[in-house]
């Protein structure tokens, strides 16, 4: 694994070590003190910048709205007890799957 590749699990590590931290000090305390309708908020909030980002703004806009992103869907996960590993899991399972065909099966669930 790069070292690129791998600073979305070392983020999540730091995410977990703020938790407990004095909100007044770390906004990653900050927002896991909040709760999950604040982080899933911010989350959303994030989505739609990117998206903005996509349709109106030059490329560097869309990496640092995506930075954003990823580092409050890190926070949702850490508030969720979900790991990267695990989303990482998911994503090999569907390798070598028709996209259509996984959407399919999602149905199900």
């Amino acid at each position: 694994m790069t070292q690129n590749s791998n600073v979305l699990n070392q983020l999540y590590s730091v995410i977990q070590n703020r938790k407990g931290d004095n909100p007044e000090t770390s906004y990653t305390a900050e927002l896991l003190s909040q709760g999950m309708p604040k982080i899933a908020q911010k989350v959303g909030e994030e989505a739609v910048e990117v998206i903005t980002a996509a349709l109106v703004e030059n490329e560097n806009k869309v990496i640092k709205e995506s930075a954003d992103l990823l580092y409050h869907l890190l926070v949702l996960w850490a508030q969720k007890g979900v790991t990267p590993e695990n989303v990482w899991n998911e994503l090999r399972c569907r390798e070598g799957t028709s996209g259509v065909l996984e959407k399919t099966s999602r149905q199900k669930d």
